[in-house]
């Protein structure tokens, strides 16, 4: 398929899991109330000022974490439901566009969630962020989410078939992307400056974040056709 076609077949997936989210409201109605719940709960479990100051980064991505499993459960399931992806490989789809356009529409929704719960953080757990530290924040989070969003679709697609996919997915994402984990709540404590912890900290966990995302994004393209084929 040609690259013109291919980005055509990106952009039509991309704007169909997005028209499906407007419509259906699940991210706003269900995701985000499911994950500002989870911070809650961290802080009645924690309970203490400091130590919610401290673990807050880390607090913020187990959440995350938690909530993509559901959000790209949820986008492959209504794939599955009406034989959308069995007929886009009839039609000769190119696989690797309909991975892009999924990763970038899976994109777009967590870093609107990310956005919810770091103001939640803010709010709940009393962290101030530094200006110095916005640049690295930013950067760290677009390129994690980037990361996790990669990982989860490539997953999420391998599993579509399988019975009991619900259970498998967290089994098969969570350790592939604990390196995400690690590195966005260490580039947030270098942004909040939790734990007397500098800005300077934070930018090598930027590179990890980023080559990650090169890596899966990339690598998924490549295996999205032969794994969804099996």
């Amino acid at each position: 398929m040609s690259s013109p076609n291919r980005l055509r077949v990106a952009q039509i997936v991309f704007a169909k899991d997005l028209r499906i989210e407007r419509r259906s409201k699940v991210l706003t109605s269900q995701i985000m109330p499911f994950a500002v719940v989870t911070l809650v709960l961290f802080a009645f479990a924690l309970d203490g000022d400091v130590i919610l100051q401290r673990t807050a980064p880390g607090l913020v991505w187990l959440a995350m974490l938690f909530s993509s499993m559901i959000i790209v459960q949820r986008s492959f399931a209504v794939e599955t439901a009406d034989g959308a992806l069995d007929a886009l490989r009839v039609a000769g789809a190119d696989m690797s566009a309909v991975f892009l356009g999924k990763w970038l529409a899976l994109v777009i929704q967590l870093l609107l969630l990310e956005l919810v719960l770091l103001v939640g953080a803010v709010v709940m757990y009393g962290i101030e962020l530094r200006g110095s530290g916005i640049v690295l924040l930013v950067t760290s989070s677009i390129s994690a989410t980037c990361g996790l969003s990669a990982v989860s679709t490539i997953y999420a697609g391998l599993a579509s078939g399988v019975r009991g996919r619900e259970s498998l997915l967290p089994l098969l994402v969570l350790p592939v992307a604990s390196p995400v984990l690690i590195g966005a709540t260490r580039a947030a404590e270098a942004s909040f400056g939790t734990g007397g912890t500098v800005v300077s900290e934070g930018w090598p966990w930027l590179g990890v974040l980023s080559v990650f995302a090169v890596v899966f994004g990339f690598g998924g393209s490549l295996a999205f056709g032969p794994l969804i084929d099996d």
